[in-house]
């Protein structure tokens, strides 16, 4: 059965796993590790809010990693109140969510790859343990999301012991282009849980501008993918266990 089915049977609450992770509540050995690493505070929110609802709903360890504290996304606010700022906002966000928040230390509008970065991502990650690792879509518009991206992929090649690897897509069209999806994961049934940590981002003006952009995406995802509201992730094909990653 195509990884697609399994997603799309009885609807979120009767799935029996998203990407190899049951969603039914789980507890001990069956609990597992997902991280999800980001630009900025806001894009795990946006990108793959639904289905970090989903995970912590069901009992799972969910951490969002920051690249930047958002320095540089309040016009007319120095980059340390504008961190200070947007570090409190995705407290809040994960707070909602239900996940916990790492800032790896970059600055907004100028991040970097080098062997420190690299390095840096590889340590968090090998600290964290993931079963499922999730990051931008590479081919972006925006220069933090890309580098955070590389050094997510960095660090999972050189991770000893793989976790699942997918990309998620922001801001579609304006921000991440060329994204085929592979997988859709249905997310109405927490689509409220997932707009109450994207609109925690009060300095992005999130909820005046989300049915034109966040919002469309979830609707038209949930078109493609035979919902009401969806999210949509690719699979890197070369992620451990069987050729569909379970």
């Amino acid at each position: 059965m195509k990884r697609r089915n399994i997603i799309k049977q009885g609807g979120a609450a009767g799935l029996l796993a998203i990407f190899g992770i049951p969603i039914s509540h789980t507890q001990g050995n069956n609990t597992k590790k997902v991280v999800v690493t980001g630009g900025h505070p806001d894009d795990p929110e946006t990108g793959c809010g639904g289905l970090i609802a989903l995970l912590t709903e069901a009992g799972h360890d969910v951490a969002l990693a920051y690249l930047t504290g958002g320095e540089a996304g309040i016009p007319g606010t120095s980059h340390s109140e504008a961190a200070r700022i947007r570090t409190k906002e995705a407290n809040k966000a994960c707070d909602i969510l239900k996940c916990s928040p790492h800032f790896l230390g970059q600055i907004d509008g100028d991040t970097y790859c080098n062997q420190e970065a690299y390095q840096t991502m590889l340590d968090f990650l090998q600290q964290e343990k993931p079963d499922l690792l999730l990051t931008h879509w590479p081919i972006d518009t925006h220069r933090d999301h890309r580098i955070c991206s590389l050094l997510t992929y960095d660090a999972w090649v050189r991770l000893e012991s793989k976790p699942s690897l997918f990309y998620y897509e922001v801001l579609t069209g304006d921000q991440t282009q060329n994204f085929a999806p592979t997988d859709y994961v249905d997310i109405s049934p927490v689509i409220n849980i997932k707009h109450d940590a994207c609109f925690a981002h009060e300095s992005q003006k999130i909820k005046e501008y989300y049915p034109n952009d966040h919002g469309q995406m979830e609707v038209f995802r949930g078109k493609e993918g035979g919902y009401e509201f969806a999210e949509a992730y690719v699979r890197h094909w070369r992620n451990p266990g069987s050729a569909l990653g379970y």
